[in-house]
């Protein structure tokens, strides 16, 4: 989702935005919202240019310093400085889709500091060619170092990840990137350039204008928990899900299952209308590793200023934006000010977290009042698209029978315990405890950007009812002194000699690690001779991969080309997070056709 107006995080934003008001005919010499012809004297033009140079060359300078502080493996102020670089362009005011060459500089520049962030063997970073393109005066020798820095680290990756099955994580002095999680596209991405048909437009017959006017009346009398104006484009959106959408929408719909729950009990206690929660689905289609061109990011899309705003760290261990409780805690905490900010008005509140608040402002001042409909003209094609989508998505969500949605049955919650493990734990080892796998364990933390807990106790998601298992194994002590081993299932009448012969690692050493246990008994702690430094392979022992589940027994079934853990589960009626716990997979898993999978029989 471009999210090119939200970010008002820095001390020195409302002086920026307070100043940049003075311009807002300049912004429009270069925006023309409303779709009209902009106009402008010879004075104004030039004032423009002067404007654009302004905003690349402090874009520049940022990124310049970000650079330095990258050569010299200063991670985090590096990370700093490619965000403010970013940021100039967002909070600047003009449209930067409307002049050429700030787009294109701007887009070359996500674009760079995405591959410095998540380096590629096959696409590499080009510094030297953003750098003629923004006109920035970039040394070639610096260019050439940091291409050459994150070069090594794609190809370590690389080396690592096909080396060891458990893709534990490359140690921090030999990784240029800032993170190893994974991202899907947002889904506004692709929304922002929809274009409804002449079928979805067409609200005019006998049938629709009764829909509309039950639906106007539910808005006035804050049936679905705060008012609305109803409006022939929120119509035109529910057409679009009833046909070309609809399979969008049955995604979002069952999707919701794993996370509405949480948002609702949030949202209600931040004093925010439950049903505004639908937005997550709008936003993200409830995947926390939803990543948008802008740089956008988790459930509720947070650009890194607006997060840090609300209180969500972004470091070389977490990024809080992808966190299920806190970034929806944050969400909610945002609408409701910007709700405030409105006098109530919820269609505002949407509207300035898409674009941010200093757009919806001006909206409301060009239109003469504060009502969104009165403001649409004057805020960004984006937004406009943004609001009465939102809207009928509650719609929907509300009534989902009416609509033709009755079939599809929500994703049953996500259920996890949580656990506090000590500081830089590996995900190996919570993952052998746990009777899971690292996979599962980043689909349930993916605010986690290594397989390693942040250098602080650390509260981690684990599968449910692991919890007592897991404490126990931490309660030891054995995890504590060492990071790097793994759990070895011991058999009846098994011998320290037997485990010793079996796992390469001295008796001495094995009752060292296992204090107080005369004889192996169930799961035995095996270290790893050495410093810990090299990557490691931790394989799970034979027998610990079935999780606990209640159920009758396991069946063998072969997944159909095109397949995930989640269809899959949906063709045979079970549920998708148990298929993926039995697997070591996650429910999002693509699945080759032919593949044994097996589901539980309950």
């Amino acid at each position: 989702m471009n999210r090119n107006f939200k970010i008002t995080s820095r001390i020195t934003i409302s002086t920026l935005i307070t100043a940049l008001l003075a311009v807002t005919g300049l912004a429009q010499v270069t925006s023309t919202r409303s779709g009209g012809r902009s106009s402008s004297t010879p004075a104004q033009a030039a004032q423009a240019e002067a404007r654009i140079r302004q905003i690349t060359e402090d874009s520049g300078r940022y990124f310049k310093q970000g650079l330095y502080n990258l050569q010299d493996n200063r991670r985090s102020q590096a990370r700093d400085d490619f965000n403010k670089s970013v940021e100039v362009f967002l909070i600047s005011g003009v449209n930067v889709q409307r002049n050429a060459n700030l787009r294109e500089c701007y887009n070359q520049l996500i674009e760079t500091v995405y591959r410095m962030e998540f380096p590629s063997t096959a696409r590499p970073v080009n510094i030297r060619g953003l750098s003629a393109m923004c006109r920035w005066e970039v040394k070639a020798e610096l260019a050439d170092s940091i291409s050459s820095i994150v070069s090594r680290g794609a190809s370590t990756k690389v080396a690592v990840k096909s080396g060891s099955e458990t893709g534990d994580e490359v140690p921090e002095d030999i990784s240029s990137g800032f993170s190893d999680q994974s991202f899907e596209p947002s889904p506004l991405d692709e929304l922002s350039k929809l274009q409804l048909n002449e079928t979805e437009t067409n609200v005019d017959t006998p049938e629709l204008r009764r829909e509309y006017e039950v639906i106007r009346v539910a808005g006035s009398n804050r049936t679905l928990g705060f008012s609305f104006q109803m409006h022939r484009l929120v119509q035109q959106y529910l057409n679009y899900y009833r046909g070309r959408g609809r399979r969008t929408m049955e995604v979002g719909l069952y999707r919701s299952g794993f996370f509405m729950t949480m948002a609702r009990r949030i949202f209600r206690e931040e004093g925010v209308p439950e049903n505004v929660a639908w937005l997550g689905q709008v936003e993200s289609a409830w995947k926390p590793t939803a990543r948008s061109w802008a740089a956008a990011a988790g459930l509720w899309q947070f650009i890194p200023g607006t997060g840090r705003r609300y209180g969500l760290r972004r470091t070389s261990y977490i990024d809080e934006r992808q966190s299920f409780e806190k970034a929806t805690r944050a969400s909610a905490r945002y609408l409701r000010f910007l709700a405030n900010r409105y006098g109530g008005n919820w269609e505002l509140a949407m509207a300035g977290y898409n674009c941010g608040e200093g757009n919806v402002d001006r909206a409301i001042r060009r239109a003469g009042k504060r009502n969104f409909w009165a403001a649409y003209p004057y805020l960004p094609r984006e937004t406009r698209n943004y609001v009465p989508n939102i809207l009928a998505t509650i719609i929907i969500a509300n009534n989902p029978y009416k609509y033709g949605f009755g079939h599809v049955k929500p994703a049953p919650k996500l259920r996890y315990d949580r656990v506090r493990v000590p500081s830089s734990t590996n995900l190996s080892l919570v993952a052998q405890a746990s009777n899971s796998s690292i996979q599962y364990l980043r689909y349930l933390n993916p605010e986690l950007r290594t397989n390693r807990t942040p250098p602080e106790p650390y509260v981690v998601r684990i599968p449910a009812g692991q919890a007592n298992q897991v404490v126990a194994v931490l309660k030891s002590g054995r995890a504590v002194k060492s990071n790097n081993g793994r759990l070895a299932r011991s058999t009846k009448g098994e011998t320290w000699q037997n485990i010793s012969r079996r796992t390469g690692v001295s008796i001495a050493d094995l009752k060292s690690a296992n204090p107080g246990m005369k004889v192996p008994k169930g799961r035995v702690y095996v270290p790893v001779r050495g410093n810990g430094v090299a990557a490691t392979n931790y394989s799970r022992p034979v027998g610990s991969v079935t999780p606990s589940l209640t159920v009758k027994g396991i069946k063998v079934v072969k997944a159909k080309a095109g397949d995930t853990v989640s269809k899959l589960a949906e063709r045979h009626k079970v549920d998708a997070g148990d298929v993926a716990k039995l697997n070591g997979l996650i429910p999002t898993s693509k699945l080759h056709g032919g593949r044994e999978v097996r589901i539980p029989v309950k």
